[in-house]
């Protein structure tokens, strides 16, 4: 049997269940997990707003890391005993969770299997966004708001370690030292500081040539001000709101691209490719230390409500996790 955290439906309490342990299907990957990662998405899909989709298990959890327990047909490069961690396709809130064996990454060299639960989802959600659809390059700036997050914090790195000039912006001045120390160029505290007049006196209005937001609403103006001739702009949420008024002049004055995603609604191939990508580009700064996950909390199984309401309440710095 394992244990996994179910949702009561009535007033969305948490609470921790049994079933039988799932057996892989063909290029599956059965996990006996370690830690499980806490997204923002599990927040939504808890208060029934981002539902799983129909073919995914409907236990909350998007990663995983643990070891290999099981490989189902067809899996060649996985056997049992392999540390591990995953992108799952739902199903992380458990002690035994599946994974496509096309979405599972190796823990790198010197981190902990348990420190690893907080890679998958913000390595395929950065390498998607910031280089593959913003198309980031070395010598550009950046900007990315939310830089505090998981997410934010590995997307600082990333784009420090391929040779961009990172900006960012967090919600206290303890939090911009913490991403600095990561190698931002500046983080900027926007809630003493405007980040448009900050950038705009370091002489960088018109010259941010891709911005990474997760924060939108009031930010989005800011956004258009600050870009540069051909920025791209990609936004993976809407923290602040998805609705604002907004002159969008300079989306035609400076060829702007906007474009957004999420990456739960990713084909399984495409997050394959996302895999491969990311295992050549940023598993050589995983390996030498360069980037690294920064750990807010790590909660047991059984305070899963108290870790939601920890990441609810956005005082954390870099990744949550559970423990199993």
């Amino acid at each position: 049997m394992r244990r996994h955290v179910a949702i009561d439906p009535e007033d969305q309490s948490l609470r921790i269940e049994r079933d039988a342990i799932p057996s892989p299907a063909p290029g599956e990957l059965l996990i006996a997990v370690t830690a499980a990662g806490i997204n923002r998405g599990d927040l939504l899909q808890r208060a029934g707003r981002y539902p799983p989709p129909e073919d995914a298990s409907p236990i909350m959890g998007l990663e995983v890391s643990g070891h290999v327990s099981a490989v189902g047909e067809g899996v060649s490069d996985w056997a049992p005993g392999d540390p591990v961690c995953a992108l799952t396709h739902g199903g992380g809130y458990a002690d035994h969770a599946l994974a496509p064996a096309s979405q599972c990454l190796p823990v790198p060299r010197g981190m902990s299997v348990e420190d690893a639960a907080a890679l998958p989802e913000a390595l395929f959600t950065v390498w998607h966004n910031l280089f593959q659809r913003a198309g980031l390059r070395a010598g550009e700036r950046a900007l990315v708001h939310g830089g505090a997050s998981g997410i934010g914090t590995i997307a600082i790195q990333a784009a420090h370690a391929l040779g961009a000039q990172v900006y960012t912006t967090a919600g206290t001045d303890a939090k911009c030292a913490a991403l600095q120390a990561l190698g931002a160029t500046r983080a900027i505290n926007y809630r003493s500081e405007d980040f448009e007049q900050v950038l705009t006196e370091l002489g960088l209005r018109e010259r941010i040539e891709v911005i990474f937001d997760m924060v939108g609403g009031d930010f989005i103006q800011k956004n258009f001000n600050l870009a540069a001739a051909e920025a791209r702009i990609v936004y993976i949420s809407f923290i602040r709101g998805f609705k604002a008024e907004v002159n969008f002049a300079p989306l035609l004055f400076k060829r702007l691209t906007m474009t957004g995603s999420t990456l739960r609604a990713q084909s399984f191939e495409q997050k394959r490719v996302m895999a491969g990508e990311i295992r050549t580009h940023l598993y050589p700064h995983l390996d030498s230390g360069a980037i690294r996950p920064l750990i807010d909390r790590v909660f047991p199984l059984e305070a899963v409500a108290e870790a939601h309401a920890h990441m609810q309440s956005g005082e954390h710095t870099g990744k949550i996790l559970l423990r199993m």
